[in-house]
Order: C-alpha cells, then sequence, then structure tokens
C-alpha cells in the first residue's frame, strides 16, 4: 500500500504543485489588481479608510489625523502595544494546551496499541486500528480547541482597539490563524518528521514516561500519515458542510420562533421578512477554510496525492451550500470597501514557501524514495535483496531471541557507513530540490508581471487625463 504514494512519480507531482501554487498567487495578484481598479479601490486603505465605529465610541481621546488634519477618536499605541502583547501570550499559552492534548493522543495511541497486540485476533490490525481511532479522537480535539479559541481570539481583538477595519480584521486573522495552523498541522508534523526517528534500538529504546517511544508501521510513516490527513482533512470538510446546512436552519427557527406573534395577524413586509433570516457573519470563516485546505494540498502533497482531489469536491459541493445559504437563509451583506484581501495573501504566500521545504524533507526523510534509490545505484538498478538491506541485527544478549528490525546499524548497535551515505544524500537532495523550485519560483514572479499591462496602461492614461484637467482648471480659474 505505500508504494501507492512512495514512489518516482511523487517527486514530480509535489515539484509540479510547488510550482502551481507559485503561479496560483501571481495570477491572484493580476486579477487583483484587475478588480481593485474596476471597483475603484486601488490606494483605498491608505488614503481613504475611515476609523471602526465601534473604535470611535470606545477610544478616549481625539487627535488629528496626519494625512488629513482633521481630529479623530485616538487610542494610545503603547496601551495598544501592551494588549497585543498580552493577546500573544495567550495565543502562545493555547498553543501549549494543542501540544498537550497531541502528547495525550500520543499516549492514547501507545495505551491502545497494548492490549491490542496481545489480542491474537486483532493483532494484525492492531497498529491500524489505533492510528485510525487516535486520528478520529484528535479531529475531535482540534475542531473543539477550533471553536474555543476564535471565541477568545475575536474577545482579544476587540479589547485591542484597531482603528481600521482592514487593521482590526489583519490581527483577527493573524491570531487565529496561527492558533489553527498549529492546532491542525501539529500532529501531522509529528508524524511526518519525527515519528520513528528516536527509537533506538533492542537493548537501548528510548523511553518516555516509562514508555517506548512510536515506531513505525511496516509500511513506513507514508502510509500513517496519509491516513492522519485523510481523517483529519475530510473529517474537517464533512463537519464544516454538515454545520452550513444544520446551523442556520436552527438558528433561522429560533429566530422566527423568538418574533413569532410580534406582527399580529397582518401580512409581514419584505423586510420584516428579511430580518427574521440569520444574522449574516462575514467570511471570515470561508477564507479560514479555504485557506486550511490551501495548506493541506500543498504542505503534505507528497504524502498524500489526493489531496487536491478531495478539494475539488469540497469546493463543488461548498458552492453550492453557500449560494443556498446566503440566498435562502442569511441576511444582505453590508458591502464594505477593500483593496485585497488583506493579510490573507500573506498566509498563502507563507504556506506556499512552507509547503517547498515541507515536501523537501518528506521526500528525503520520510518516505523510501531515496534509499531505494541509493540501493538502485549500488546493485545494478534491481531492487533484489533491498528488504533485506533495511534491516539490522539486534545486538548479541539484548533479546531473548534474535530479531530484525527496521535501522542502518550493525550487531553493536553503531550506524553503519550507509547510513551516513544516505543521511548526505538526503541532505543533498533536500538543498537540491528546494534551490530549483524556488529558482523556478522566482522566476515565474519575474516574468508575470503583478498588474497586468492593459490595466497598467489604462491607469497611466486616467492618471494622465486627470492631470490634464487640473491643469484647464488652473488656467481657466487664472483666466477668471
Amino acid at each position: 500500500m505505500a508504494y501507492l504514494f512512495d514512489h518516482e512519480g511523487t517527486v514530480f507531482f509535489a515539484i509540479f504543485m510547488s510550482f502551481w501554487a507559485v503561479s496560483f498567487l501571481e495570477y491572484w495578484k493580476r486579477k487583483q489588481a484587475s478588480l481593485a481598479h474596476h471597483w475603484d479601490v486601488l490606494g483605498f486603505e491608505e488614503e481613504d479608510e475611515r476609523p471602526r465605529p465601534e473604535f470611535c465610541a470606545k477610544a478616549p481621546c481625539m487627535e488629528a489625523n496626519p494625512i488629513t488634519g482633521v481630529m479623530e477618536p485616538y487610542f494610545p499605541d503603547d496601551t495598544r502595544a501592551r494588549r497585543w502583547l498580552t493577546g500573544l501570550g495567550i495565543l502562545c499559552g493555547m498553543v501549549v494546551i494543542v501540544i498537550i492534548f497531541m502528547l495525550g493522543v500520543i499516549m492514547y495511541r501507545v495505551l491502545i496499541s497494548i492490549p491490542l497486540f496481545q489480542n491474537k485476533a486483532l493483532r494484525s490490525q492492531a497498529q491500524s486500528i489505533a492510528s485510525m481511532s487516535s486520528a478520529v479522537v484528535n479531529l475531535i480535539l482540534i475542531m473543539s480547541l477550533g471553536q474555543v479559541y476564535q471565541l477568545l481570539a475575536q474577545i482579544l481583538n476587540d479589547w485591542e482597539m484597531h482603528r481600521t477595519q482592514t487593521e482590526y480584521e489583519d490581527n483577527l486573522t493573524f491570531k487565529v490563524f496561527i492558533f489553527q495552523f498549529c492546532n491542525f498541522y501539529s500532529s501531522i508534523f509529528y508524524i511526518a518528521f519525527f515519528k520513528g526517528k528516536f527509537v533506538g534500538y533492542p537493548g537501548n529504546y528510548t523511553r518516555v514516561f516509562g514508555l517506548r517511544t512510536e515506531e513505525c508501521a511496516n509500511g513506513g510513516c507514508l502510509v500513517e500519515l496519509a491516513q492522519q490527513l485523510l481523517v483529519i482533512m475530510v473529517g474537517k470538510q464533512m463537519i464544516n458542510n454538515c454545520q452550513e446546512v444544520a446551523v442556520p436552519k436552527i438558528k433561522q427557527f429560533i429566530q422566527r420562533w423568538k418574533l413569532k406573534g410580534s406582527l399580529g395577524d397582518r401580512e409581514s413586509t419584505r423586510w420584516e421578512e428579511d430580518y427574521q433570516l440569520v444574522e449574516n457573519e462575514g467570511l471570515f470563516e470561508e477564507y479560514l477554510e479555504m485557506i486550511l485546505q490551501f495548506g493541506f494540498i500543498t504542505i503534505f502533497v507528497a504524502s498524500f496525492p489526493l489531496a487536491p482531489l478531495f478539494a475539488l469536491l469540497n469546493n463543488w459541493i461548498e458552492i453550492r451550500l453557500d449560494g443556498a445559504k446566503y440566498l435562502c437563509e442569511v441576511r444582505r451583506p453590508v458591502a464594505e470597501r477593500a483593496e485585497d484581501i488583506g493579510i490573507w495573501f500573506s498566509i498563502l504566500d507563507a504556506i506556499a514557501q512552507i509547503a517547498v521545504v515541507s515536501n523537501a524533507f518528506l521526500i528525503a526523510f520520510t518516505s523510501d524514495f531515496l534509499s531505494r534509490a541509493l540501493y538502485k545505484y549500488k546493485h545494478d538498478g534491481v531492487l533484489d535483496g533491498y528488504t533485506n538491506y533495511t534491516l539490522s541485527t539486534s545486538p548479541e544478549g539484548s533479546m531473548s531471541q534474535t530479531c530484525r528490525y527496521l535501522d542502518y546499524r550493525d550487531e553493536n548497535g553503531a550506524y553503519k557507513v550507509t547510513y551516513f551515505q544516505l543521511l548526505a544524500l538526503k541532505l543533498l537532495f533536500v538543498i537540491v530540490f528546494e534551490h530549483f523550485v524556488f529558482g523556478v519560483g522566482k522566476l515565474i514572479d519575474m516574468a508575470v508581471p503583478d498588474v497586468p499591462e492593459s490595466l497598467e496602461i489604462k491607469i497611466k492614461r486616467e492618471a494622465y487625463m486627470a492631470k490634464q484637467a487640473l491643469s484647464e482648471l488652473q488656467v481657466e480659474s487664472r483666466v477668471l
């Protein structure tokens, strides 16, 4: 089963997805510039954006705007900085809680494996059962912690008193995404890069709290990583889609029940019917869902190549569910001007960079691609005897009987020369992979302008015409 994901094609698919992520962001910048010009919001955030009503109501003093000179509500920067640092401390505390829960899931997986291995009927499936059940437990904890922190982040962001809506949304997005990144991806990063790497060897196993550290299954950690991704990614999509359907209907039922009888026997007007709909909560949740999905299909695509397919299916369903929700179940949103998608683009760019590094290390250190390549190089391109090549013999006297285990060690437990050759090859692969992908990505960035040429000409033409009109107005005023 591991060979379905762990083969030569995985390398090329990971490279393709890295290039796709870079190209996607470049062409989104062009689309964003076109939309900003079409809706006349180029430079809006720097020049025209007004303070938030909540900020105006709670600000303790007034001060002149350095750009317009108009007196506006003002909140001291040093007080805001102290509040922001306090929020950052709470964020770090929540991340620590995520790590504690992750360790709890690891302990659950280790402890549940013991009775399963002792049962002869379940012994062959013990590791799979423990892995899948722990993934489901992990998903429940992830979704619960995510909801708790989003409420907490909203309270902290209100307390920090951000002046404009853009600043408010960017800071809220930063807080929530950092937490959700750790929340959703911490267990996946653990399986990908840490599980099975510090096991030790017979007679000298590494132990934590008296328990041996986890080992990868016979097929390697890549299979378990794919299972974890399947449960978390697809499980999250299913839960979110169920919420998209159920939550608005429940809220609408409660809203109509509260307003029942308030209109008497007369027929309600159009605006009264609209008021009975659920209040629109904005697009923050939709953005967050898409950004996390972007991370799943780029950061870990080398271990789960089917992730883009599941994302495509989810988007196809999501569009229709959102369409039904916004047309039939929620109130019409209040339009707000924005020049771009704000900090979300910076997050997408950061995820694309992380994806290159992550896929390089996944292919090099988690998959068996390079170890098979090295064996083929040494044995005229064939894999005969490869399994025996990857196994070591337990040190004499360490076990009741001689056993074989997956590692490159000699009879005394010391690493063989092969281990260091393979390590050097893995590090070389990571360096070459990263430099190649980042280099080509930079070329794509240079080759594709952020603003389409036709739009750039149009902007220059409008600036020229505005300058000409101003000159004519000045001449007319002098004549008069």
